[in-house]
């Protein structure tokens, strides 16, 4: 074998080296709780580990490690149970072959000893790309200390249908946000050698039909390769993405699993990725089971990898039966050879093949900078707070109002955390264990389908839930918690619920706020994996709208005449048209963690300046869905060639708050002269001026848009194509140049190039995309 550099040719010579049956060892995963042993000693509560199972399970090698988020209580147990467990793998397969463990990291590392951020979709809507790779970077630590390779992160989804439940795992609506992000992200977990990540999910799985988990995706070949891929273009492109994970959905008929023109001619032919492509959990087994694609797990098996999907996770169920498939000689041989190929050059770049030197080469690794942590956790959380509407009440001042508290959000902390964090890590267990120990009503723990936990009701377990959150994040504040460190004066109601269980009273609420001068409301959504949540992973709605009697509660406090601040917490848009109605100020905190309360009182009382721009349009009315403000010519809201069609019974038809909206404390403004804008070697640049006119220090987002005004295929009305956070003292002032190559507005040609025809490009800049004054021409030639 070789010993110091290796390439391609080495790497074959290993496959060759190996029996079919080691080949396909390599080509799926192993569950970890198939492992767990007695508790060792010492630590009565955390399973162990039994390596002497592997060579019954895997005699023949394993290629990867799935479920490790559920090794160890803390941070040295697992690094010393995955140790444990890599040393048993070396032992059972062909070479000392190491297995590629993997473990998410979209929102941190998910883990109980891990870090914690914001969502991403927090993230995005602080619109700056510095922190979200400041944030991964520490996650990609906390992996590489405990002995995991590969960060399934991030969520490149484009999604503009708030009723799928996973919204806020992305980075919102628009392609150019996305793809900053993500390209931000890639590099913050590339960055030290020895942990990679995986773009997720390819592709158009965030557009599902109905915005139903899993359904299928309704796109145009055209919508697909220009808008939804643009983030994995990118992130290829620009930080060298080393893997990616296939979506759940179909598109015209053929499962994203099942995809040639997909995961091969598209994404490696033209997208020129060389990475190695991971099945999502259960998706080969999907072909069978849900799309109805394979009648048996070799032809699903046959079907997964002959269309480019190398991986089965998380387990071996369908690839398996892959040496039948070839020895029977239904499926080549060298199918399969190449998926091992990309599997082991992967494994050779970051140290599991003996004798073939990581490239770069691993160094120390002093593990996480939980102070860095902390710094970035805060940062994120006070940008990506969005203050959407405010007449003017806030910022409130402490003890010159009476302030009264109401509403379900106010007193709990899971409700800030949302899927794949340590929260619901926690709680996925305990879940499972009432299912299994017949506690859930109306559940049959003998028929109990696993993937079915995500929509399964847990009535009577919010407590339980809530105390874990808090055994967790024991310094985390809840809102009310937090306001009360404002002002100690506050006061508090518990009025208002998640469930409609009709015990609103309309004489109780009066009574509580009647001598307040000001009422807080606290509101939104649970969102996780399991309990009494409205989102999250397999959980859509009909109506993406404030669950239980929270908008009646709104409507009564309303009717008081006293003045309302309504604080929504939430991980994707709601309809909230009757807190815009009731409200004098609606502020949006975007599942902001451990961070949650601190920051929203903060913002309340005006330590924090909100500076937080919206990554996803909020429509005015469920009939307007999807609404996203990127829509083509003569479709959508927005029509600068004039009035067009639109919903009769509607009085505005566009948004309630528009994509890149955010209020300040203070006002802010912006200037592009026609002149300042021009088209220098493909290179659009435009320079601006922004300038703080209020009285208060503050920061914005200055973005720039584009308009194709005329191609011969139909565009959209504008693009994102570059933005800035800049910070400025009050009055003060200062010139900006940002810029953007012409390929960011580049699109499939009507004779299936890639590129953009000659013609006049209007650039337009302002602080959101309902406030664009500023506009001047281009000419492309």
């Amino acid at each position: 074998m070789a010993t110091g550099s290796w390439g391609p040719d080495d790497i074959a010579r290993l496959v060759s080296r190996l029996t079919l049956e080691q080949k396909v060892a390599q080509l799926s995963g192993l569950n970890t709780p198939e492992l767990f042993g007695q508790p060792e000693e010492g630590l009565p509560n955390v399973p162990g580990i039994d390596t002497s199972r592997l060579k019954q399970l895997r005699p023949h090698g394993l290629g990867h490690l799935s479920l490790a988020w559920f090794l160890g209580g803390d941070a040295n147990t697992l690094r010393v149970q995955l140790g444990k467990i890599q040393a048993g793998v070396r032992d059972v397969s062909p070479f000392g072959i190491g297995a590629l463990v993997h473990n998410e990291g979209i929102n941190g590392f998910l883990h109980a000893s891990g870090s914690q951020f914001p969502t991403a979709w927090a993230q995005a809507a602080t619109w700056d790309p510095e922190l979200v790779g400041r944030a991964s970077s520490v996650t990609s630590a906390h992996m590489r200390d405990a002995g995991i390779q590969l960060m399934f992160s991030p969520v490149m989804d484009i999604n503009r249908d708030p009723r799928w439940g996973r919204v806020h795992e992305t980075y919102g609506e628009d392609p150019e946000l996305a793809a900053r992000m993500s390209v931000a992200f890639v590099r913050g977990v590339q960055q030290e050698p020895g942990v990679l990540a995986t773009g997720k999910h390819f592709l158009g799985y965030g557009n599902s039909e109905g915005g139903l988990n899993q359904a299928i995706t309704q796109l145009g070949r055209r919508a697909l390769v220009d808008e939804y891929a643009e983030p994995f273009r990118r992130a290829i492109a620009e930080a060298g993405l080393s893997a990616v994970m296939n979506s759940y959905n179909e598109i015209d008929g053929v499962p994203a699993a099942a995809n040639r023109w997909l995961l091969t001619d598209f994404l490696r032919d033209t997208l020129g990725f060389e990475g190695l492509v991971v099945g999502d959990y259960d998706a080969v087994n999907l072909l069978r089971t849900h799309h109805c694609t394979a009648r048996t797990e070799g032809e699903a098996a046959a079907q997964a990898l002959s269309a480019g999907l190398d991986v089965e996770l998380p387990g071996d169920t369908n690839y398996a039966h892959l040496v039948d498939e070839v020895s029977s000689g239904r499926l080549d041989e060298k199918v399969v050879d190449v998926a091992v190929a990309r599997v082991l050059t992967m494994k050779a770049r970051i140290g599991l093949v003996p004798s073939f030197s990581p490239q770069p080469a691993l160094g120390a690794t002093s593990g996480p900078d939980r102070a860095e942590a902390a710094e970035v956790r805060r940062a994120i959380a006070a940008r990506g707070t969005v203050l959407l509407q405010n007449d003017g009440i806030l910022p409130l001042t402490p003890g010159r109002r009476r302030i009264v508290v109401v509403g379900p959000a106010a007193d709990e902390l899971r409700i800030h955390f949302g899927a794949y964090t340590s929260v619901s890590n926690a709680e996925m267990p305990i879940g499972m264990m009432a299912v299994m120990e017949g506690k859930v009503p109306g559940v049959d723990p003998a028929t109990f389908n696993f993937t079915d936990i995500f929509q399964t009701r847990m009535p009577g377990m919010d407590g339980t839930f809530e105390g874990v959150a808090r055994d967790l994040h024991p310094e985390a504040l809840t809102v009310l918690d937090a306001v009360r460190q404002s002002d100690a004066n506050v006061e508090f109601a518990s009025v208002g619920s998640f469930e409609k269980d009709g015990s609103l009273d309309a004489g109780i609420v009066r009574a509580a706020v009647d001598k307040a001068d000001v009422v807080l409301a606290v509101l939104g959504e649970r969102t996780g994996w399991v309990g009494n949540n409205t989102a999250g992973e397999g959980q859509s709605s009909v109506s993406p709208s404030l669950p239980g009697d929270q908008e009646e509660l709104l409507e009564l406090l309303a009717g008081t005449g006293k003045p309302v601040v309504s604080v929504v917490i939430s991980g994707r848009p709601l309809l909230l048209a009757t807190a815009a109605r009731a409200s004098s100020a609606v502020l949006l905190a975007p599942l902001l963690g451990e961070e949650g309360g601190a920051t929203i009182a903060g913002t309340l009382f005006g330590r924090i300046n909100p500076s937080g721009k919206l990554p996803s349009t909020f429509p005015r009315h469920l009939g307007q869905i999807p609404l996203y403000h990127g829509h083509h010519h003569g479709s959508g809201y927005d029509h600068p060639t004039g009035t067009r069609h639109g919903y009769g019974d509607l009085d505005v038809q566009g948004p309630l708050y528009a994509f890149g909206h955010g209020l300040s404390y203070t006002t802010f403004e912006v200037d592009l002269a026609e002149q300042a804008v021009e088209l220098d070697g493909g290179t659009i640049r435009a320079r601006l001026t922004v300038a703080n006119t209020g009285t208060v220090d503050g920061e914005t987002v200055v973005q720039l848009y584009a308009r194709d005004e005329f191609a011969t295929v139909v565009r959209p009305v504008r693009q994102l194509i570059a933005f800035q956070r800049v910070a400025l003292a009050a009055g003060e002032s200062r010139e900006l140049v940002l810029e953007a190559p012409v390929e960011r507005l580049h699109y499939t040609l009507v004779d299936g190039s890639r590129g953009i025809e000659p013609g006049e490009v209007t650039v337009l800049a302002g602080l959101a995309s309902d406030a664009l004054a500023h506009t001047a021409t281009v000419t492309v030639a």
